[in-house]
């Protein structure tokens, strides 16, 4: 019995260290692997993790994002996920207005400046529910989520 409990700090250790935590063990409920790999990237804080992500705007985006560099932005052909790339990354919510797409636009703007009133702008349902997450409306937001691998990201913090 003292031999288990002599392992039970060990064991702890271990798992902190390996990076496993509630956050990031939901990133394993994700089916996409890109999604997975930049889900446990944000989660964990692992940039070795953008590199298991398949398409070449999304792995840079990954990587912009996990170092904090706007100057990895400059990498990804797509205009849209450049602007929210560069506005993520230190260029401020004015990038998000260079965004085509509305909601991602609305998104852009309520998680990189954490208005939350903005999500209200937000047509699609689970977008406007993981914005309401990420800018404050905590996890049980998650929850209304009906896409199985955004509800995964999203209560892993992504």
């Amino acid at each position: 019995m003292r031999f288990r409990l002599a392992l039970l700090p060990l064991c702890f250790a271990l798992i902190a260290a390996s990076g496993l935590d509630a956050r990031s063990s939901e990133c394993g409920f994700i089916k996409d692997p890109d999604r997975r790999a930049a889900c446990r990237a944000e989660a964990g804080g692992e940039s070795s993790e953008c590199g298991f992500i398949r398409d070449a705007d999304q792995r840079a985006y990954c990587r912009a994002k996990q170092e904090g560099s706007e100057s990895q932005c400059g990498f990804i052909g797509d205009a849209d996920l450049r602007a929210r790339c560069r506005a993520e990354t230190g260029g401020g919510q004015s990038q998000c207005g260079f965004i085509r797409d509305a909601d991602q636009r609305a998104f852009c703007r309520a998680t990189t400046d954490g208005e939350s009133s903005q999500c209200g702008f937000i047509r699609d349902d689970d977008l406007r529910a993981h914005c309401r997450a990420r800018t404050g409306g905590g996890e049980s937001q998650c929850g209304f989520i009906r896409d199985p691998d955004r509800r995964a990201a999203c209560r892993a913090g992504g």
